[in-house]
């Protein structure tokens, strides 16, 4: 069984430690006590969390086919005559996309505002990391 950290679930979630600690004393999703003390939560449990999260109609744009959407702030605006790169950082993650200027100037994008990043691809590339995120039991 896998578990998580406080810190690695707040990371995953994309909420800050403190507000994960409201969500569990509050009761909106459950935690145990590791071996050590600290707070673990079962990783099932965190999936259907997310699951729920994403099937929450708040976190839904109106109608698309596209399932994977990323929250995130705009970090740099690059335009040319033609065509803008927009950078956006969603949680830990930058996303990076190439479009036309006309797209950036009628979204009216610019540095420190708010987008949703939406991806549809036929390839997406599942890796697990080598590193500690998640422990197994």
């Amino acid at each position: 069984m896998t578990m998580f950290r406080i810190g690695e679930a707040a990371e995953l979630l994309g909420v800050s430690v403190d507000t994960l600690r409201r969500w569990i004393d509050a009761g909106r999703i459950a935690a145990t006590r590791g071996e050590h003390g600290h707070r673990v939560i079962d990783g099932v449990a965190l999936a259907k969390f997310l699951q729920a999260q994403a099937a929450d109609p708040e976190n839904r744009a109106d109608e698309s086919s596209a399932r994977n959407r990323l929250r995130g702030i705009v970090t740099a605006v690059v335009k040319d005559t033609v065509m803008a790169q927009v950078d956006i950082q969603a949680g830990p993650f930058r996303l990076v996309s190439l479009m036309s200027r006309e797209a950036v100037d009628d979204l009216g994008l610019e540095v420190g505002s708010l987008a949703i990043a939406v991806i549809k691809s036929t390839t997406v590339v599942v890796e697990k990391s080598a590193g500690s995120r998640g422990s197994s039991l």
